[in-house]
C-alpha cells in the first residue's frame, strides 16, 4: 500500500535514553516505551515491560515526574497494579491492587477483572491517584499507588449497581469505569463515565453524584429509553486544559461538547455522512478550547470497528464542532481496517502540538504538525490498548 509521505526514522534503543517527550505504549502482551528526541523527528523503542501481560493503562505522574502506575493481568493470575519510583526503570506489585469489598452473606459480590484507567490526583494531592475498573468501580489511593480502596459510595450503590448493568453489557470486552478527569481549579470538582452507565459528576469530592445526560442520544431500534443512564455508551471524555468548563465527549452515539453547567450539544452532524461521527479517541488542544480531533471508525451495521471503508482518518476542528476537516496524509489510501482504542491517542503540549495514536495492529503514528502530515514511528507491536505522552 503506497503513503503519501515517508516514515519517520525508527532505531533500536540505545544503552542511554533518548532525552525528551516519551510515549508510554500498553499493548495487550506488555508495554513499550518509544522515546523522542528534542525535535520529535527520531524514535527509539525501549522494551518490553510485563511481557505477556496484559497492560490496560500505563501513566506518568506529573506530579514528581517519576511514579509510574501500570495496571495489568494475566489470564492464570488476574488483576494487579505495578508501581515504579524511579521512572519505569524498576517495578514492584501494589500491596493491595483495587478490588471489591466482600458481599454479605447470601448475597452475589463482584470480582475486579482488570483495572481500566489510571487518573493521578490533583496537584494539591501529591499521593492520590484514581483508578476505573472493570467491571465498574471508581477507587482511590493516597499513597502514591500502593494501596487502594474505594472512593465514594457508588461501588456498592444499588442505583448505581443497575445502571452499571452487566457483565455483558456495555464493551465487548466488558463494561468500563474510564475517563476519570480532576477539575486542575478544584480536587473536590470530578467526572466520570461509563461504559456503559453514562457521564457523572462531582462537586463535592465524591459525597454526591449528578448524572449528565440531558443532550445525549441512544442507539435507535432497540427501544432505549434516553432518561436511563444505562442506555448510555460515552466512550470518552476530554476537558479543555485552558478551559476546564468545557468537556468535549466522544460517544457511541456521536461527539459531543458540554459548556458549564449546560446539557451536552451533539456536534458530529456536519461529519461526513460516510464517515459518521462514532469512534473511540478523543484529544483536545492544549491552548485552544475550540480545536480538538478525534479518529472515527466503522460505525454501521454491527459496528465493525475497523477505519472507515479501510482508509483511516484523523478529523479535526478549529471551531468548537462547527465545521469539520480531514487529516490523511501518510495513512495508508486502502485495506487498512485498523482502528483506535480510546486511550490509545494522545497529545503533547508543543507548539505545535505534536499528536500520537496506536493502533489495533501494533503500529504507532504521529504528527509533528497537529495532524497535518503523519508518520508511523513504531510497528509490530501487540494490539494496543493505551497511549500516553510522559517527559522521561
Amino acid at each position: 500500500m503506497k503513503r503519501k509521505s515517508a516514515k519517520a526514522s525508527v532505531r533500536k534503543a540505545p544503552k542511554k535514553a533518548v532525552r525528551g517527550l516519551s510515549l508510554l505504549v500498553a499493548t495487550r502482551k506488555g508495554a513499550w516505551m518509544l522515546h523522542g528526541d528534542a525535535a520529535r523527528k527520531n524514535w527509539c523503542v525501549e522494551g518490553p515491560h510485563f511481557l505477556g501481560q496484559i497492560v490496560s493503562h500505563m501513566v506518568l505522574d506529573p506530579r514528581d515526574g517519576r511514579t509510574m502506575l501500570a495496571a495489568t493481568s494475566t489470564g492464570h493470575l488476574g488483576p494487579t497494579m505495578m508501581r515504579s519510583t524511579d521512572r519505569g526503570r524498576t517495578w514492584k506489585e501494589s500491596k493491595q491492587p483495587p478490588a471489591f469489598a466482600k458481599a454479605p452473606e447470601g448475597e452475589k459480590g463482584r470480582a475486579v477483572n482488570h483495572t481500566f484507567w489510571l487518573t493521578p490526583g490533583h496537584a494539591s494531592e501529591t499521593d492520590v491517584w484514581f483508578a476505573g475498573t472493570s467491571p465498574q468501580g471508581l477507587f482511590r489511593s493516597t499513597d502514591g499507588g500502593d494501596t487502594w480502596q474505594a472512593f465514594s459510595y457508588i461501588n456498592d450503590d444499588m442505583k448505581y449497581r443497575e445502571w452499571m448493568g452487566t457483565v455483558q453489557d456495555g464493551t465487548p470486552d466488558g463494561p468500563k469505569m474510564h475517563s476519570i478527569i480532576v477539575d486542575p481549579r478544584d480536587a473536590k470538582h470530578m467526572y466520570f463515565g461509563m461504559s456503559g452507565g453514562g457521564v457523572h459528576e462531582t462537586k463535592d469530592g465524591g459525597k454526591t453524584w449528578k448524572v449528565i445526560i440531558d443532550g445525549m442520544e441512544v442507539v435507535q431500534g432497540f427501544n432505549l429509553d434516553p432518561t436511563l443512564p444505562t442506555c448510555h455508551d460515552p466512550h470518552c471524555l476530554r476537558m479543555c486544559p485552558s478551559n476546564p468548563d468545557r468537556i468535549y465527549q466522544q460517544n457511541h452515539c456521536g461527539i459531543y461538547r458540554r459548556d458549564g453547567d449546560s446539557d451536552w450539544v451533539r456536534i458530529g452532524r456536519s461529519m461526513p455522512k460516510s464517515v459518521g461521527d462514532i469512534g473511540f479517541p478523543l484529544v483536545v488542544h492544549p491552548r485552544d478550547d475550540k480545536t480538538l480531533w478525534v479518529l472515527p471508525m466503522d460505525g454501521t451495521m454491527v459496528w465493525p470497528r475497523v477505519s472507515p471503508g479501510g482508509k483511516p482518518c484523523v478529523y479535526t476542528s478549529k471551531n468548537a464542532g462547527k465545521t469539520w476537516q480531514r487529516l490523511d496524509d501518510g495513512f495508508p489510501q486502502s485495506q487498512a481496517w485498523w482502528t483506535v482504542k480510546r486511550q490509545a491517542m494522545t497529545g503533547d503540549a508543543c507548539d505545535p502540538v505534536g499528536l500520537y495514536f496506536g493502533t489495533t495492529s501494533g503500529e504507532v503514528w504521529m504528527s509533528r504538525d497537529e495532524g497535518g502530515k503523519w508518520s508511523r514511528i513504531a510497528e509490530h507491536l501487540p494490539e494496543i490498548y493505551a497511549v500516553e505522552i510522559a517527559a522521561l
